[in-house]
């Protein structure tokens, strides 16, 4: 598993925004707008492309284009921020979203909406889309999930990780690369990621 910390001063400037604590959420989404296209720049840096005939407006040429079927999964609510962003870079991409929350208690993800269930799988490469990965469970029940359903390639692109959530994801997804703007110093007594940005889907959605 390769874990990618985009190091970029864009990345750096809207990471400082997306952590003030003062950024309301219009900022807080703008900030997430910005980032989420430089960190996909890096996580599709392989993709397979094929080579087709394409006719110019004044002749005949060659070209290539993506050949591969991909998917953007965001984890509901908090991944909903990212897709915007993302489908502007990829606007063919089929999106699925998972619904999942955290139990307060145990701070395992439960989940509560599953779009694959009877559903053939045609994607060859889905990209989940969480800002935070902090435990790592609702990473890693996407990634099995995907697994499961029969997507043959899976990547995780987030904002902030902790060491913690690294770590789970390399023992139970070793094939699942990470990419994400930050990778934080650890997590409190409460599963949150430090020092962090609170609470993502929050401060993105105003519902604090």
């Amino acid at each position: 598993m390769a874990v990618k910390v985009v190091e970029h001063p864009l990345v750096a400037h809207w990471l400082y925004v997306l952590r003030d604590r003062n950024t309301p959420p219009p900022q807080m989404r703008q900030a997430v707008d910005a980032l989420v296209p430089l960190l996909l720049y890096e996580a599709t840096r392989d993709l397979q492309l094929q080579t087709r005939a394409v006719e110019t407006p004044l002749e005949a040429t060659t070209g290539q284009r993506l050949a591969e079927r991909v998917a953007f999964v965001p984890i509901l609510r908090a991944g909903l921020g990212m897709v915007a962003p993302a489908l502007r870079l990829l606007p063919e991409a089929a999106v699925y979203h998972l619904g999942m929350y955290r139990d307060e208690q145990t701070l395992e993800p439960v989940f509560y909406y599953d779009p694959f269930t009877g559903r053939p799988c045609h994607v060859d490469l889905a990209f989940i889309l969480d800002p935070m990965l902090a435990t790592g469970g609702s990473a890693m029940l996407a990634a099995s999930r995907l697994k499961q359903w029969g997507v043959p390639k899976v990547r995780f692109i987030g904002l902030i990780a902790a060491p913690e959530g690294v770590d789970a994801m390399a023992k139970a997804h070793p094939d699942v690369d990470i990419f994400v703007a930050a990778l934080d110093r650890q997590l409190n007594s409460r599963g949150y990621i430090l020092p962090g940005l609170g609470d993502a889907g929050d401060r993105l959605f105003g519902t604090l």
